[in-house]
């Protein structure tokens, strides 16, 4: 999954230099790359000099440490993350619609997110309605701004208190006011153009942004950057997730010519990774010179430069970011973007679902397999995945790294306070679990339009044919030429035939493609 956004890779003849991969394509790629020999050897020539730490993702198929294994960095108090004391991203505001209310759900909690027109702002509520516990994001934003409950009509501003009561009389007791009639309002901001909650309406963390605010990006803020964002659910949970995207070694195999350059899935090579520091708040690792970044509990920031290409133009400067929401139990949401200030052109005469069409190709040629992981690790237990596991390169550093801050700073799993029993959804039929439609089109605004759009012209299409063809059959012999009767049937098959490969396009890019890696 590290490949999403990328849009090459390196040959089977392995470049002299980084650099030389990374002009090939408008997205970051050097961190999925094998490393040229040359670079190995300077670096490693160089590397005994360095303050890093080396972590070598070494053999932890047994309970005592590899002798080879260096020790990391840590914190010497090694106190537990406090999951519903963290800012979360909730979604991109690009794929908001301000007219309606959102259900989302994160750490367990089922949310609603709505616009707020009266303050001019995103909230995010609790998805209950006090009165009889129906869902608000089935609700509707009435005439004055509120956020009003499909069920009976109940009406709450933006700091969650009942405004009105269809059913309490005028002349009663004013029943809105009470504590109980009151939705719990979460901590929220936008920042990146993001929406992010803070996970407790407790009253003593109304005021959490101005102590602790949610990671900040520079340049998702930079105007000189471009930054096209995307999000999808995920049917694994969030450990697999960030597993798998700090993974670069998987990329040749797992999304094998799904990229624009030749992949040479027999010719692997060592990817060498150094880990500089593994702490509460995550970790920092190196490779190509680049600089990695694990900003517990939810980002993934890589980062990179270029130099220009020539001397007038500014360095060229890349990151590539992962946003990843913990959902529940076998279930996630990840947020991407690769803001940078160089290839800006394309993003801006394409539309946002053209990338989005091959994106969803990367991320869905290895959703089976992660999803069947998951349930393997479950089995023997996710405490125990340094034990289940053999990790002996340093292509797993990354890996290693965020199995064992997981397992330092939270038992080795999510802690969901107790809101399930740790047993993992049931495995569906391939062709629901991989569903575009539901784990992503229907959550992006752009997809969505041109879903729809392209249905219209499906239908329109079949119009035209089946209208050639009866206007053919209801025009009398003598009344049309046969040049114009052959025009009209050929329009006709030729409109069929397009209609039949645009059902199919639809199908295959918005529904479910299927990936058979034994045959590619």
């Amino acid at each position: 999954m590290e490949a999403l956004n990328a849009s090459f890779v390196p040959s089977p003849h392995i470049p002299a230099t980084p650099a030389k991969v990374l002009r090939k394509s408008q997205f970051l790629h050097f961190q999925f790359c094998s490393k040229p020999s040359s670079f190995v050897q300077s670096y490693d020539r160089n590397k005994s000099s360095s303050k890093i730490l080396t972590t070598l993702s070494s053999s932890v198929s047994t309970e005592t440490s590899d002798p080879t294994e260096p020790a990391l960095e840590t914190d010497s108090q090694q106190e537990t993350i406090d999951w519903y004391a963290q800012w979360y991203p909730v979604m991109p505001v690009c794929d908001l619609d301000k007219r309606v209310p959102h259900a989302k759900k994160v750490m367990g909690l089922d949310l609603v997110v709505w616009w707020d027109r009266n303050e001019n702002e995103w909230k995010v509520f609790d998805d209950t309605c006090p009165h009889r516990l129906a869902p608000l994001s089935e609700g509707r934003i009435d005439q004055w701004g509120r956020l009003q409950c499909v069920y009976h009509g109940w009406c709450f501003n933006g700091s969650g208190d009942c405004k009105f009561i269809p059913q309490a009389p005028p002349d009663g007791p004013p029943v809105h006011t009470f504590k109980k009639a009151c939705v719990a309002a979460y901590p929220t901001t936008v920042q990146n153009d993001i929406v992010w909650f803070w996970p407790n309406s407790s009253p003593e963390y109304k005021d959490i942004l101005s102590s602790k605010k949610p990671p900040y990006i520079a340049e998702l803020d930079d105007p000189s950057y471009i930054k096209t964002m995307g999000n999808r659910e995920f049917p694994f949970g969030y450990e697999i997730l960030i597993e798998n995207l700090v993974d670069p070694a998987h990329v040749p195999y797992a999304h094998f010519k799904l990229l624009p350059v030749k992949l040479d899935r027999e010719g692997g090579a060592p990817i060498d990774i150094t880990i500089n520091k593994l702490d509460k708040e995550g970790f920092h690792a190196s490779r190509f010179g680049g600089i990695t970044n694990f900003m517990a509990p939810c980002v993934y920031k890589s980062a990179f430069s270029l130099p220009p290409k020539n001397g007038n133009e500014p360095q060229r400067r890349g990151l590539l970011l992962f946003f990843c929401v913990p959902v529940g139990p076998g279930k996630s949401r990840l947020i991407y973007t690769f803001p940078r200030n160089f290839g800006v052109w394309m993003d801006r005469i394409m539309p946002r679902w053209v990338f989005h069409l091959w994106q969803n190709r990367i991320l869905d040629s290895d959703l089976y397999l992660l999803h069947l992981e998951e349930r393997k690790i479950m089995e023997v237990g996710p405490t125990n995945w340094q034990k289940a596991c053999f990790v002996p390169t340093k292509s797993d550093a990354q890996v290693v790294a965020f199995r064992r801050w997981l397992k330092t700073y939270s038992g080795g799993q999510v802690n969901w306070g107790g809101k399930f029993s740790g047993v993992l959804p049931p495995t569906p039929p391939k062709e629901q679990l991989m569903d575009r439609y539901r784990s992503h089109v229907v959550n992006c605004s752009s997809c969505s339009l041109a879903y729809k759009s392209l249905n219209a012209l499906e239908v329109a299409l079949q119009v035209i044919s089946f209208g050639s063809i009866g206007a053919v059959a209801a025009t009398k012999q003598n009344a049309m030429s046969a040049a114009a009767r052959t025009s009209l049937v050929l329009m006709a098959i030729l409109c069929f035939a397009a209609s039949r490969w645009l059902a199919h396009f639809i199908y295959k890019n918005f529904h479910f493609h299927d990936y058979n890696h034994a045959l590619l």
